[in-house]
């Protein structure tokens, strides 16, 4: 296939995985946020291939597994360090993009940290929300332009969540 092509079908691809994106921002709930959470990676990963982004798939794949662990209850402080070193190591010898190609590896290893540290959804949102913008950037790069709107909305999305959320949580606090 020739890129531009394949940039087309990244991109409805990757649409496609932005809905589940978009779904993870609006639940209340870990267990579906991480959910969602999952088939948005699982999916990114699939687009990955069309963009030629082999940091992106590598870092997504290992992104799925983690996630699944995660809606699991099975990431352990083990199996955090397992895949922040796989993430690295991977991602770096996959790496042909350079400083572009080192935000996937940044993000998942961000990610992977608040997903073993964070349990109250307040903040497992706010660091979805750092997330995206490591990799707004990573999408525009690889033409992306799909993921990269998708994950810019999700942004606010997720911030007037977050805000919606922090807002509930102190009125109900005052009664």
């Amino acid at each position: 296939m020739n890129l531009p092509i394949n940039i087309i079908i990244g991109n409805a691809i990757s649409f496609v995985a932005g809905i589940f994106l978009i779904l993870s921002m609006v639940v209340n709930d870990e267990k579906k946020a991480y959910k969602h959470q999952f088939l948005n990676a699982f999916i990114l990963m699939i687009s990955s291939f069309f963009f030629y982004s082999w940091t992106g798939v590598t870092t997504l794949a290992i992104a799925s597994a983690r996630n699944m662990m995660v809606y699991r209850d099975k990431l352990t402080l083990k199996w955090t360090a397992f895949f922040i070193v796989l993430s690295v190591v991977l991602g770096l010898m996959v790496n042909t993009m350079g400083f572009i190609g080192l935000l996937p590896i940044i993000a998942i290893v961000q990610i992977t940290i608040c997903n073993y540290a964070l349990k109250q959804i307040k903040w497992i949102k706010l660091s979805f929300i750092v997330n995206e913008f490591f990799y707004v950037v990573y999408f525009i790069a690889i033409l992306d332009f799909s993921s990269s709107i998708i994950e810019t909305i999700t942004a606010v999305i997720g911030l007037v969540s977050f805000f919606k959320l922090i807002w509930d949580e102190n009125h109900t606090n005052a009664r």
